[in-house]
């Protein structure tokens, strides 16, 4: 089975923009809330820094969704890379035979 990079880098765009998004968020209501989370966001992302408001919010937002975009990506492709590698191997392993799985799937 081959994953759609497309939308494994679309899903990792919005789950990560999403989550930096709400903490810098909570943070801005709360100052105490998830320093320690913004800290490693604010050592990786330039411009971006715990507590500086709404403009921070939106930097650290930005970056987020673009590296989780990159990374859903990298995920996807490497998964798979992986899984036709694999499955090629497991073939030529079988001599090119069908391999019934476990739950009477077949592989193709």
């Amino acid at each position: 089975m081959k994953l759609n990079v497309a939308a494994l880098s679309i899903a990792g765009a919005i789950l990560w923009g999403a989550s930096v998004f709400l903490v810098t968020l909570a943070n801005l209501a709360v100052p105490d809330y998830g320093v320690a989370f913004l800290n490693v966001v604010a050592a990786l992302y330039p411009g971006y820094h715990v507590g500086a408001g709404f403009g921070a919010l939106l930097i650290g937002t930005a970056y987020a969704v673009l590296d989780g975009a990159i990374g859903g990506a990298l995920l996807g492709w490497l998964y798979n890379l992986v899984a036709v590698s694999t499955r090629d191997s497991a073939e030529s392993e079988s001599g090119g035979r069908r391999v019934q799985h476990r739950f009477g799937q077949h592989a193709h």
